[in-house]
């Protein structure tokens, strides 16, 4: 390798098995894996990039999930949460200081705290139940803390439910939204009927906005969002009893937020992702303090008790030191009871960052395409693809704002970074979260097909230009480089040797400028997975001439011809020359083994080593197995901090019937790894947001392992139960074992974000 740092693979432990089997007919759940447009298309990411320029190292996405009961070997680590096993902590981070400190120039804050104990507090809680209650019943658990809570007289805590199909609390409606006051351990009916609009509708919140304000005035009103949560692009919810009607974007909560006519103490997220740069300007004008999560929230959710109680004794608590112990209680609760997940949230001063952070943010987004129009896309890429990135495996692209503007490197982005990091008041993580300063924002590199419409809720919620200019550009040469190489891949070529399938233009301009044109021109196919007519109007935006821009790709585009095997000394290596390698972000093996009757999709590991600069294939044919059984993994991401890192992946299952993921973890004190939880899958754009949803496994629960399965043609040919059910007993076990005839392949992912597989490699173990 040419760089000073190589991927790291993860550690392996042989035993024997059960070999690869299928069972029953097939599934017709669509591929659970290459091509399923979710988790298993967006693949492996290692952070020490192969030539990532020295960015690596510093980001990754810990799946939401609760670590398992019981203490089987493979299972949840013993004593983990509390010292971890071999003496590892797992622990949250350090509780820290606020800081009381407002820059210069920030408005008055719309609450007035009186402090002579006669201040009223509502606090309204917009309670989305949806299938994380239908489910798991993570609504029902936080009505019970919020009723556990010693609020005293001044404070009225009002909840509206809805948007749930079955309430685990048998006297809340499953057919009409309601609204419910909590206090001195009950859930007191207000309202028995508040129609059956979806939760998701600015007019519903809006509306419940105004009946609080009426009935239970206040000088200090608070707002909590509960529910699923997508950030920047998707904002808020999901209804189950109305999934058509989608979520509330940032510039319907604004509609809401504005219609209500509240000014709020502090608006705050129980949902995931929403500690975003969009949100924060967007609330400015309806509340001082936004309490949000950059990273997808465990289903524990949010801790009420505590923090409600705390508040009933003294209505006149600053709110950095209430954000404080919301902070705390919710990170150390999830410490304590789903250790390993990575877990974030932070209290956003709204008056200090709108006062401090657009100015900076605009200089910062003149200087990223300054870089692009100096022909440094390759700076850019590099940058944004070793900053710390939330929900990786959603593909939503919110990556945390702070450590991009750090990693690019301009004094415009150094400025920003500390001008974030100003406007945030109290942020913290679980201690294996690093570079999460508070704030995300959105910047594409996944997939490029939400740029059209995140440049539009830019323009509804009075967002500057110029980040919308810089993520047009910077999108624009990314699918340049996508669409130069052909679009979209896949390993279906490798695996029945008919070459590669791309067109391969690598150090061609006039080709790459015959691809861009026809691209533009729409007569093309447009094979880039995600775009179409309907959202490619970011292509007109370019940093470069058409034909600058074919010429830097042409120069700067991995050429997969080079992806060819030797045979040396009983190993298969191939080896790339430094630029090539540069050229490269990330690489994982990739698995098909033959039953006689076609391929089983085996999934994505990052197995393999390193002879000097050249790459050296695993050819032991053995694959990662569960209690002995081969299962398809999916290895998602690598986050490596000097000699400690994290691997995590999953594996798709049906859970107790219900298509589910396990989320698999490894680490320096389980380097074998253990089952760390699982986690819902929604199918068929059941929803754009990402649930916080969490399944618990408890003793007695069924699992059955799911495959994709290819024909002898190439064909996908449907998804298969996979070896025999497991009925879960708290032990399960990690290890590789054999399997048989396969094929690997290994897939390349280049700065471009386009995928490559390698010829396959025949193994008849």
């Amino acid at each position: 390798m040419p760089n000073d740092h190589k991927p790291r693979a993860r550690q392996k432990t042989v035993s024997s098995g059960t070999g690869v089997h299928l069972r029953g007919n097939g599934l017709g759940t669509g591929p659970v894996g290459h091509g399923s447009g979710g988790r298993g298309s967006g693949g492996g990411v290692s952070r020490g990039a192969i030539g990532g320029g020295g960015i690596g190292l510093i980001a990754v996405i810990f799946f939401i999930a609760k670590l398992l009961g019981g203490g089987g070997s493979g299972s949840t680590p013993e004593g983990y949460g509390q010292g971890g096993s071999n003496g590892t902590n797992y622990m949250a981070s350090s509780a820290g200081e606020v800081d009381r400190t407002v820059a210069s120039g920030s408005r008055a804050k719309y609450t007035a705290i009186k402090g002579d104990g006669t201040d009223k507090v509502t606090i309204m809680t917009y309670m989305c139940g949806t299938d994380l209650e239908s489910k798991h019943g993570m609504a029902t658990n936080d009505l019970q803390e919020m009723a556990a809570a010693t609020l005293g007289k001044n404070v009225n805590m009002i909840v509206m439910t809805g948007g749930c199909k079955q309430w685990k609390i048998s006297n809340i409606s499953s057919t009409v939204n309601q609204i419910y006051r909590v206090a001195d351990g009950k859930i007191e009916l207000l309202e028995n009927d508040m129609g059956s609009k979806a939760m998701t509708d600015p007019n519903n919140l809006s509306a419940f906005i105004k009946y609080c304000a009426k009935k239970y005035p206040a000088n200090r009103n608070e707002l909590i969002l509960w529910d699923h949560g997508g950030g920047s692009v998707s904002g808020y919810g999901y209804d189950e009893k109305n999934k058509n009607a989608g979520s509330m974007d940032l510039g319907g909560i604004s509609k809401a937020l504005s219609a209500g006519g509240v000014k709020f103490d502090f608006v705050g997220f129980d949902a995931c992702l929403m500690a975003t740069a969009e949100t924060a300007l967007m609330l400015n004008d309806y509340a001082d303090y936004m309490i949000a999560s950059e990273e997808t929230e465990p289903g524990i959710g949010w801790y009420y008790t505590d923090w409600l109680t705390a508040l009933g004794k003294d209505t006149a608590m600053p709110t950095v030191d209430l954000g404080k112990m919301i902070v705390d209680s919710f990170v150390e609760k999830c410490a304590q009871r789903c250790p390993g997940q990575g877990t974030t949230l932070s209290v956003v001063d709204l008056a200090e960052f709108s006062n401090t952070v657009p100015s900076k943010l605009g200089g910062f987004s003149k200087s990223v395409t300054g870089l692009l129009s100096d022909e440094k896309y390759k700076t850019v890429s590099d940058a944004r693809y070793g900053t710390r990135e939330f929900a990786i495996s959603s593909k939503i692209d919110q990556v945390d704002l702070a450590d991009l503007s750090q990693n690019i490197g301009t004094d415009e982005g150094k400025a920003l970074a500390k001008a974030i990091k100003g406007a945030v008041k109290y942020n913290r993580t679980s201690s294996t979260m690093s570079n999460a300063y508070g704030v995300s924002i959105y910047f594409p590199y996944r997939r490029t097909g939400y740029v059209d419409r995140a440049c539009s809720t830019y323009s509804s919620i009075g967002m500057d230009s110029e980040y919308s200019k810089a993520i047009r550009q910077f999108a624009s040469m990314e699918t340049t480089g996508q669409v130069a190489s052909g679009g979209t891949q896949s390993p279906v070529s490798s695996l029945f040797d008919l070459g590669f399938s791309g067109t391969g233009a690598s150090g061609n301009s006039d080709m790459v400028s015959s691809l861009l044109s026809a691209f533009l021109s729409g007569g093309s196919d447009r094979s880039i997975t995600g775009l179409d007519d309907g959202n490619t109007d970011f292509m007109n935006d370019m940093s470069l001439s058409e034909n600058d821009t074919a010429d830097y790709v042409a120069a700067n585009l991995f050429d997969p011809s080079k992806l060819v095997w030797k045979d040396e000394g009983g190993n298969k290596t191939i080896e790339l020359d430094k630029e090539q390698w540069s050229l490269v972000h990330s690489l994982d093996m990739n698995m098909f083994v033959d039953n006689g009757k076609g391929y089983v999709d085996m999934g994505f590991d990052n197995i393999y080593s390193f002879d000097g600069d050249k790459l050296v294939a695993d050819l032991d044919c053995d694959w990662m197995s569960i209690n002995g059984q081969p299962v398809a993994y999916y290895h998602a991401d690598t986050v490596e901090n000097g000699d400690d890192y994290t691997i995590s992946g999953y594996v798709p299952v049906l859970l107790n019937g219900e298509r589910a993921e396990l989320l698999l973890r490894f680490d320096n004190a389980n380097p074998e790894g253990y089952v760390a939880g699982a986690v819902s899958v929604y199918t068929d754009g059941e929803t754009e947001t990402v649930a916080k949803s969490v399944t618990e496994l408890e003793s007695g629960d069924s699992i059955d392992f799911i495959c994709d399965f290819y024909d002898y043609d190439g064909n996908y040919s449907d998804s298969y139960l996979m070896g025999t059910q497991i009925v879960y007993d708290g032990n399960l076990k990690i290890t590789n074992t054999p399997v048989g005839k396969c094929r690997i392949t290994y897939r390349f992912t280049d700065i471009y974000e386009q995928e490559y597989w390698t010829e396959a490699i025949h193994m008849d173990n």
